[in-house]
């Protein structure tokens, strides 16, 4: 007998446990294939509500759910990928670290990221692109420093609420990106593209006019780099502010915009520039009128170009600025009070006016300027600095750098062009018409007058400052200033700059500044001893109490700062 035949018998494999549902019917008991069931659930026989048609079914559907049902289940996302609604997220939560975190709070966390941060958080998991999607709706700035347009292109379209759209590019400005610009952000009111050191700004007058006309909403808009334009004609009833830098040799300047409060036009500083400004002013009066603030430099600006100004007619004017224009002398100065009433703000730095021009400003001016900023006019003196900050008594900023110059030892390698915080940067050489004389000394006594700026008047020997609302005076390159003949008498100085002088003179506006409030003797009552000798003070004999800022008055320290760098 064969081993095999001794062995028990396998007992059967127990029955598979069920996975599929019935095939039957669970009302009726009829197969399910082909089958409609006319019977009632068992609940609706006992009483309680049918169940509710599915929302996706129509009116007229009276089928009865089936026994095994999916209609519980979310149907399935179709593959093109729709945006959800901001109130679908009203009460959500997502896992973080094991925690439910309501999606509104990650959201408010997300906002707080750059556009970089955010990016990087739309690729960690569906619920995190989500999130990322909803920052980028509710987004009304962005900030970017893009490197191509591509970036522009598939994140502009995504920000359906952005009104202010900062560039800073690191690439070349071409018509892709101005297409990403006018086809996306619809509600766009604030546009401002820089460039970088190497970048470029292939923009053309075309592609330019372009942009504007399309862009209904846009009131603010400023542009750098705009070598490449060639021409100007733009025509908007929404714009009301126009920067627009690096200009070179427009051919045409046509500026058609009825809104337009502010207008600033820089041109390059080369020899060939060419703009006629001359039919530029003449055409601002027509087309813009309701102008508040212009800004104008170039090197091209002359007495013709200003005399067109007065006759534009922009009586509304409050703040001036024609700058770098040495062709400007007080011819002028005589135009510009003639065509403007109220002006706040008159910056003709860089030009050719004199102490006669000077006047001519305090006589026209004197109850509304607040801010002459007259650096680089070689023909103006310490009289005419002295007269403007006597006859002008709302003065709150005064800038005549490098207008008192005793030598042109800097004009071979260009003179510095500074600035009223005491920054220094450098600008092509502008011609000296009158050399001042080599010792000068100022006087000034103003009480509003807050900040004053006297970078590279080499030829101040004495200065006097009697300001008490003074709070930022600039030295820079101060050279011929004596630290003995240096007085300043001002209580609320908080900055000085003395980049470029002596070291004696830097010690007297330290000693000035730093130790102006010593330390007060405490009033303390007195006896005389005995013999008469001297007096005593008797601090245990209990004193009238004080209020506590006259007793630490005189213990005040000032909290000046003198800057030694540039």
């Amino acid at each position: 007998m064969s081993s095999s035949s001794s062995l028990p018998a396998k007992p059967p494999p127990p029955p598979r446990p069920k996975t599929r549902g019935s095939y039957n019917c669970g009302r009726c008991g009829q197969p399910k294939k082909g089958h409609v069931c006319n019977l009632p659930s068992p609940a609706a026989a006992d009483g309680a509500a049918p169940p509710s048609p599915s929302p996706s079914s129509s009116a007229g559907d009276t089928r009865l759910r089936r026994a095994l049902s999916f209609d519980d289940t979310p149907a399935p996302s179709s593959p093109e990928k729709k945006p959800r609604p901001d109130h679908d997220f009203a009460g959500r939560t997502m896992e973080l670290g094991g925690r439910a975190v309501p999606v509104d709070l990650v959201v408010e966390v997300l906002r707080r990221l750059g556009p970089r941060g955010v990016l990087d958080a739309a690729a960690v998991s569906r619920a995190w692109r989500d999130c990322a999607d909803r920052v980028w709706r509710v987004a009304e700035e962005l900030r970017l420093r893009p490197a191509a347009a591509g970036l522009l292109g598939a994140l502009l379209p995504r920000c359906a609420a952005l009104s202010r759209l900062v560039l800073h590019m690191e690439s070349a400005v071409d018509a892709t990106m101005l297409s990403c610009l006018a086809f996306s952000c619809s509600s766009l009111e604030t546009l401002e593209i820089t460039m970088a050191d190497k970048a470029i700004n292939n923009m053309t007058g075309e592609e330019l006019s372009r942009l504007v006309s399309e862009k209904r909403s846009l009131s603010v808009l400023k542009i750098g780099g705009c070598s490449n334009l060639g021409f100007l004609n733009l025509s908007s009833s929404s714009l009301s502010v126009l920067w627009l830098s690096d200009l070179c040799s427009l051919s045409e300047s046509v500026i058609s915009c009825p809104n337009m409060s502010e207008l600033s036009l820089c041109f390059t500083q080369q020899s060939t520039e060419c703009t006629d400004l001359v039919s530029l002013m003449d055409g601002l009066g027509r087309s813009c009128p309701n102008l508040r603030n212009l800004h104008i430099s170039s090197i091209q600006l002359s007495n013709e170009a200003v005399s067109a100004l007065e006759g534009a007619n922009l009586r509304g004017l409050c703040m001036l600025s024609l700058i770098l224009g040495s062709k400007m002398t007080d011819a002028a100065v005589a135009s510009i009070v003639r065509s403007c009433a109220s002006l706040e703000l008159l910056d003709l730095s860089g030009s050719s006016i004199s102490d006669s021009g000077v006047g001519m400003i305090c006589k026209a001016f004197p109850h509304t300027l607040s801010r002459l900023l007259l650096a680089l006019c070689p023909n103006i003196t310490t009289c005419g600095i002295q007269a403007a900050t006597a006859q002008l008594p709302l003065l709150q900023l005064m800038d005549c750098g490098m207008s008192l110059r005793s030598n042109l030892q800097n004009e071979k390698q260009g003179a510095y062009f500074g600035e009223i915080n005491g920054r220094i940067r450098l600008c092509p050489k502008l011609p000296t018409l009158k050399k001042q004389p080599m010792r000068q000394k100022l006087i000034i006594k103003h009480d509003n007058l807050k900040k004053l700026s006297l970078w590279g008047c080499s030829a101040i020997d004495a200065l006097y400052v009697k300001c008490p609302e003074l709070i930022d005076l600039n030295l820079n390159t101060c050279t011929n200033l004596h630290p003995e003949r240096l007085l300043l008498q001002c209580p609320n100085l908080k900055n000085v700059h003395a980049f470029g002088c002596q070291d004696m003179l830097i010690g007297a506006i330290k000693n000035q500044v730093l130790n102006e409030f010593a330390a007060a003797e405490p009033h303390l009552p007195c006896k005389r001893l005995a013999d008469g000798s001297k007096r005593v003070q008797l601090s245990q004999f209990p004193q009238e109490q004080l209020p506590e800022d006259k007793i630490w008055i005189g213990f005040k320290r000032s909290e000046c700062i003198v800057h030694l760098d540039s």
